[in-house]
């Protein structure tokens, strides 16, 4: 178990509403789970490239509606 220093915050009628703790403490948690947000991977978006069937090149729709603006 690991013995972390919390705080509670509270609302007007002092009832508690959320918990802060300390970021070292939160990466011994994240670690405890199995990994971590922050070392997450990007995802790669290049295995979507041709998915859309779009009939307008994309630059020519920009600059069209772009145009609309003003």
């Amino acid at each position: 178990m690991l013995n972390l220093r919390k705080r509670i915050v509270t609302d007007e009628t002092n009832r508690p509403v959320a918990v802060q703790i300390d970021y070292a403490d939160w990466c011994k948690i994240e670690e405890a789970l199995g990994g971590t947000v922050m070392a997450k991977s990007p995802t790669d978006l290049a295995r979507h490239m041709g998915k859309l069937d779009w009939p307008v090149d994309g630059l020519e729709y920009q600059q069209r509606v772009r145009s609309a603006w003003n």
